[in-house]
């Protein structure tokens, strides 16, 4: 069994020198470990809906399900779709224990938000990794999106609480679940311990995959009703509509 590790100590050294690639394995001209070709080659999400970022056929769109029900969050930033390489880059951390993956996309999307942030995106009180089922929790032996909001807020300089939510409800697993699905699953699964920490404040949820969302609307409507002012999601990937 792996164990989380302290939010202080490293799980891979990043050196100020040329790395290889753990993609490739080729040399890189950069301090991390992945070379420009292959960075290049990644499924970059270019065209998105402007509220939960599901790939569209056009920048600019709003899809049919946020125009019907608008989502409780607001902002979406996901660097790439959710195909390969980063599906099986994401499987090898989340469920292999990969950690230095799981530390390079984190890198990766901490300079999207960088740049996002320079162009006008609002930047966060501090980040909230949604939580994980404490059976699934004791099985893999880390919560991956607390480790990828830690790296995050080292990167971006902003503060990290995992106290914040509360999974008070074992659930089954979301995946092949439809969205009416994981809603019924979701309900009364989460609580907040102390919503005098999330008051007025602006809120960033962190996980590794957007799927149907419904994960993070839950945890945003539970945050907006504690009085959270506003709630974006930062996430590795999005998955496509099913059938696309």
């Amino acid at each position: 069994m792996r164990c989380q590790p302290y939010n202080g100590h490293e799980v891979y050294i990043w050196l100020e020198n040329v790395q290889t690639c753990l993609l490739c394995d080729e040399s890189t001209d950069s301090s991390t470990p992945i070379c420009m070709p292959c960075e290049r080659e990644l499924p970059w999400l270019i065209d998105q809906c402007e509220r939960c970022a599901l790939p569209m056929p056009m920048s600019g769109l709003i899809c049919g399900a946020c125009n019907r029900h608008p989502p409780a969050f607001n902002d979406v930033i996901a660097p790439w779709l959710y195909d390969f390489p980063i599906d099986a880059l994401v499987t090898r951390f989340k469920h292999q224990g990969k950690w230095p993956f799981g530390r390079l996309l984190a890198e990766l999307l901490g300079e999207t938000l960088h740049h996002r942030f320079n162009d006008g995106l609002r930047r966060p009180d501090f980040l909230i990794p949604v939580p994980l089922a404490k059976k699934r929790l004791r099985q893999r032996g880390f919560n991956q999106a607390a480790m990828l909001a830690n790296w995050l807020g080292a990167r971006l300089g902003l503060p990290v609480d995992e106290r914040v939510i509360r999974r008070v409800k074992e659930t089954p697993s979301q995946q092949g679940l439809d969205a009416k699905a994981r809603k019924r699953n979701l309900a009364s699964a989460f609580a907040l311990k102390d919503a005098t920490l999330i008051f007025g404040k602006h809120l960033a949820l962190i996980d590794d995959v957007l799927t149907t969302g419904s994960t993070a609307n839950a945890l945003a409507e539970l945050l907006l009703k504690a009085g959270a002012q506003s709630v974006d999601v930062y996430c590795l990937a999005r998955t496509p509509k099913p059938g696309d």
